[in-house]
């Protein structure tokens, strides 16, 4: 997959974009934005399992390391 940084960053947008392409992962990322929550209420809206919505979250921080 091709990396693609601006010299002032080294975000991998690949990775950020796959990351938000999964609708669940945008839904939590939105809530985030507003407040921490814990995994718990980030599983909540969901028919997910805990260590599901963990995964989610850890795709997300990935996604922007």
């Amino acid at each position: 997959m091709v990396e693609h940084k601006s010299p002032d960053s080294r975000i991998d947008l690949d990775a950020v974009f796959g990351a938000i392409a999964d609708p669940t992962r945008r839904s939590m990322l939105m809530s985030l934005a507003s407040q921490p929550r814990s995994i718990g209420e980030l599983a909540a809206p969901f028919d997910i399992t805990l260590a599901a919505a963990s995964k989610h979250v850890k795709v997300l921080e990935r996604a922007t390391e």
